[in-house]
């Protein structure tokens, strides 16, 4: 997990990058020497130390995992539940509009007032609900993909790690226009030159159409299937939440989770549903029984 290595370690997931070179070096995949990549860091001439550091790091996780520098001696205090739903509202505002972040708000709050009607604790499963949903409501759809290339953060990054002359490209599968790979049916990345940036700019203001009529991206299946997810897992809460009891309550909090078990894009986003789903269905079979 090399962006969780690269947070914990070098204070910012970007360093994974260099991390997962590192890696593939000390596993022998890459056809330069270890040198060879220190060298290129030098030339490269931006930080130099920071960036061996992570290359190192890199070859240690492959080498001698049992090495690494352990997890901060105190963690921090997770955020108060009602902190946590503001946050995350926040974002959801950013994301689509006000009102779906009011939506997120009332119904993760609906959920929180279930589980404390039933004195099941520190409202685990209203928390594991919120991190959920808000994953689900927050797909990186084409909209999205957009706004976070041109909300500022990305080219500010850029200019923190590059100096000098540079040019922008972007490998992209548009499902609208990439075309299939024909012995494996996933769509092929192209790469598109710095021009889309300014379609970038075009389509992070047409977010406000995500989900309508006019929405073309949202006719795709797989655009289809994350909307269609969202109302499955509101439905299925709401359910599990007036079920609740002492017996099935730490069930339903992994079954609350396991949205966040399902990451990346395309067909690797869909064989991760997949896993989580056959998960589900045991577990929900758990969370009958305990009720009975």
């Amino acid at each position: 997990d090399a962006t969780s290595l690269a947070t914990r370690l070098a204070g910012d997931s970007i360093a994974a990058n260099l991390i997962m070179v590192g890696y593939a070096s000390q596993k022998g995949l890459l056809p330069v020497s270890p040198a060879a990549i220190e060298r290129a860091i030098e030339l490269n001439g931006v930080a130099v130390a920071a960036n061996k550091r992570n290359l190192g790091l890199g070859r240690l996780a492959a080498a001698r995992p049992d090495l690494l520098p352990g997890a901060p001696a105190e963690a921090e205090p997770p955020l108060p539940f009602a902190e946590l739903v503001s946050r995350r509202a926040a974002m959801l505002a950013d994301y689509q509009d006000a009102a779906y972040a009011e939506d997120y708000r009332h119904y993760v709050n609906d959920i929180a007032a279930l589980e404390n009607s039933r004195s099941l604790g520190t409202a685990p499963f209203a928390r594991a609900v919120a991190e959920s949903l808000h994953k689900l409501m927050a797909y990186k759809d084409e909209y999205e993909v957009a706004r976070l290339y041109t909300s500022g953060a990305f080219l500010e990054k850029l200019g923190e790690s590059f100096a000098g002359d540079f040019r922008l490209g972007f490998h992209l599968a548009p499902p609208l226009f990439a075309r299939r790979d024909p012995a494996t049916g996933e769509l092929r990345k192209r790469e598109f030159g710095p021009w889309v940036f300014t379609a970038f700019r075009v389509l992070a203001r047409l977010k406000r159409l995500r989900g309508t009529a006019f929405d073309l991206f949202g006719y795709t299946k797989e655009r289809r299937h994350e909307r269609r997810m969202i109302g499955e897992y509101r439905d299925s809460m709401l359910a599990m939440a007036r079920a609740l009891t002492p017996a099935n309550h730490h069930i339903a909090v992994e079954i609350a989770r396991l949205p966040m078990k399902i990451k990346g894009y395309g067909h690797v986003k869909e064989r991760k549903y997949l896993e989580a789903e056959a998960d589900r269905q045991g577990l929900m079979k758990q969370f009958a029984q305990a009720a009975q």
